[in-house]
């Protein structure tokens, strides 16, 4: 039986507006477009997940709102195996703005949670989990599952945002220590200071995958040269950056479990993540497995021309094990 990739996170109800620029302080704009879908850090990641093939669960919160409702029909209708902990009060919301050249303003409306809670994460079955993945927007909830991870053997992932850290990086040691990989953004390197990839490999880390934007990502290893993956050429125009990264990291896990290989991964989430930015949108813009791999074929980035600049290979992540003496 195929292992299940697990997610558990935020699931946001998400309104995305396009406007030919932004407005200015009390001026009125016309939208040309609006979308209304799920998403969320974690729901987003999931959805890429579980377009590479890979069974995919995602647990997460919603609210008694409409907004909520809408988004567990979505979120089923994506084909997750979708278990929403049902909390009283609002959904979280979010409002992005996009303007015609790309700049982009987003406004987050947290509802009434923004993760399961502590008693859910306990009680999440992970007998058939072959990896889970998650962002910590609740630090004691994410640890409750994580330790279960660490004892069960299941490979865990973090990504990083800057809201989920305010203190510092070290408040999510627990969370970081041991994780198969951890994914790091410029605004999460920023916040966590000189040296990022260093300092998580000092708190733990067995891997990071350093996303670059337009530059593609790098996978770094402690002990391993850094792999440089590009973004892949030959794609359409750039519409909307929202949830390229989380396309990356569902796509990474999803790849994961299907080969072991985390540069093929990799380079697969690249591609992935750079065709998400052609279309508006977070999720409603990423492409199938089927499209990915055509993608890779036209512009000669298939499994076998090794689009990634040559380094020692970097060891396969693991839950226990290894070195941090490597740095940024």
């Amino acid at each position: 039986m195929n292992k299940t990739a697990v997610f558990v996170g935020d699931t946001v109800f998400d309104t995305t507006i396009r406007v030919g620029a932004l407005p200015a302080a009390d001026e009125k704009v016309v939208s040309d477009h609006l979308t209304d879908s799920v998403g969320g850090v974690v729901t987003n990641a999931a959805v890429a997940c579980s377009l590479t093939g890979t069974p995919t669960t995602l647990v997460s919160s919603v609210g008694t709102d409409a907004a909520g409702r809408e988004c567990a029909a979505q979120a089923e209708s994506l084909g997750l195996d979708f278990r929403p902990e049902v909390s009283a009060g609002a959904s979280s919301r979010a409002v992005i703005t996009i303007a015609e050249d790309g700049e982009k303003h987003l406004i987050l409306i947290p509802g009434a949670r923004m993760y399961p809670s502590e008693g859910v994460c306990r009680q999440l079955s992970l007998a058939q989990a072959g990896w889970l993945h998650t962002a910590v927007y609740d630090p004691e909830a994410a640890r409750a599952v994580i330790s279960r991870c660490a004892e069960s053997g299941v490979p865990w992932s973090v990504d990083l945002e800057p809201a989920t850290f305010p203190d510092g990086i070290e408040t999510l040691a627990d969370h970081i220590d041991g994780a198969a990989a951890v994914f790091c953004n410029s605004h999460a390197a920023r916040a966590i200071g000189p040296s990022a990839v260093r300092i998580l490999f000092e708190l733990g880390a067995r891997s990071v995958v350093f996303t670059e934007g337009s530059h593609g990502a790098r996978w770094c290893a402690p002990g391993c040269a850094e792999v440089a993956v590009p973004v892949v050429r030959d794609t359409a125009p750039v519409a909307d950056t929202t949830g390229a990264g989380d396309c990356l990291a569902g796509s990474f896990v999803g790849m994961m479990l299907d080969t072991g290989d985390p540069l093929e991964s990799l380079r697969y989430a690249v591609t992935a993540a750079s065709r998400s930015c052609s279309g508006l949108g977070g999720h409603p813009s990423y492409a199938t497995r089927a499209e990915v791999t055509r993608l890779r074929r036209t512009a000669g980035t298939s499994p076998a021309s090794g689009d990634a600049t040559p380094h020692p290979a970097p060891v396969t992540p693991s839950v226990r094990g290894g070195s941090h003496d490597a740095d940024e």
